[in-house]
């Protein structure tokens, strides 16, 4: 009588358990993952505010004021499409508005959340230097 030894191979129980094992740290490393891409987006568009309002700066001290133009702020970069009105990716569309009638002139630049981002909220930077990031309405801060 001969005897076959056990096959090689895993169990049904086995393999449930290693699917249940997967799929709960799934469920911790997605959500996590979406959460750092959306703060990655963020402070893209945050870099790029802070750079436009720098070199906003830099043209009311040539120019004796503020401008709408990105174009004339010298804006070109390989992360963003820049117009003179807007620069956007796929997160964010970013705009300037001036208010040269006002004493002394001021500008406000605001990133508009799109597509994946909008639930992080807009990123808004005026002149005076304040930040906000309005969700539903409500500044939660940069």
């Amino acid at each position: 009588m001969s005897h076959r030894g056990r096959q090689g191979g895993f169990t049904l129980v086995e393999l449930l358990v290693s699917l249940a094992i997967v799929a709960l740290l799934t469920s911790f490393a997605v959500p996590a993952y979406l959460d750092h891409v959306r703060r990655a987006g963020r402070s893209a568009a945050e870099q790029l505010i802070v750079e436009a309002a720098t070199r906003q700066e830099q043209y009311m001290l040539d120019s004796r004021s503020y401008t709408t133009s990105f174009t004339s702020l010298g804006f070109s970069s390989q992360d963003w499409v820049c117009t003179s009105s807007e620069c956007t990716n796929d997160r964010y569309r970013v705009t300037m508005a001036t208010s040269a009638s006002a004493t002394p002139p001021t500008f406000t630049i605001t990133a508009t959340a799109q597509g994946s981002q909008l639930a992080d909220g807009d990123l808004v930077y005026d002149s005076t230097g304040t930040k906000t990031r309005l969700v539903n309405g409500t500044d939660e801060g940069w």
